[in-house]
């Protein structure tokens, strides 16, 4: 076998989710971070990466979808859609969530009596750096990476997992925003990859 037969995996998690972009989003993508962090045994990075989704999901929702706290079913339309993914990728941890606006998110700096502005300084002052990923199938994803113990340990397949249940709605419905977001976080995640394969 020569050198070049060898094969040198990368260690990889991940694991994505596209969720109707209503607030209650913000909550089932928490919901999402802990079933999957308790999944893979990483139970210590479940507080930073809940709040990282919750702002990142808040920021989506706030440009594409609807922002009424109680909004009627028949407002709710099929291109009202987040996507959001967890990865682990040679060591390196990810929150990412996807949204169908080109827009760049401003860090704002809101003054002491503000009550919203804050979620990027957060994001800020828990992760390690953040950007934006711009997809091709267009949207951007916005991703913050965290830091996280080495080593990651793979999560045993031959142990049955227990599916993340989520009510009825909650989850975005198949169609062509849909398959846009699976699409952008799946690109995400090859880029993600090939960067941290150089």
């Amino acid at each position: 076998m020569s050198h070049a037969d060898v094969v040198h995996p990368i260690p990889l998690l991940a694991a994505s989710l596209r969720l109707t972009a209503i607030p209650t989003a913000v909550g089932h993508s928490r919901m999402f971070v802990r079933h999957t962090l308790k999944r893979w045994n990483l139970e210590e990075q479940e507080e930073p990466a809940a709040l990282v989704m919750s702002e990142l999901v808040t920021n989506a929702i706030k440009a594409s979808g609807i922002t009424d706290p109680n909004p009627e079913p028949w407002q709710i339309k099929a291109d009202h859609v987040v996507g959001v993914q967890l990865q682990v990728v040679h060591g390196k941890f990810f929150v990412e969530v996807w949204d169908r606006t080109p827009e760049t998110p401003v860090r704002q700096n809101p003054d002491f009596n503000a009550t919203s502005g804050r979620g990027l300084l957060l994001v800020d002052a828990l992760a390690e750096k953040w950007d934006i990923y711009r997809p091709h199938v267009g949207g951007k994803v916005v991703w913050a990476q965290l830091l996280v113990e080495l080593p990651i340990d793979q999560p045993p397949f031959d142990v049955p997992q227990r599916p993340l249940l989520l009510p009825a709605g909650v989850r975005a419905p198949w169609g062509p925003v849909e398959l846009q977001a699976r699409q952008a976080l799946l690109d995400r995640l090859a880029a993600t990859t090939l960067d941290r394969r150089g």
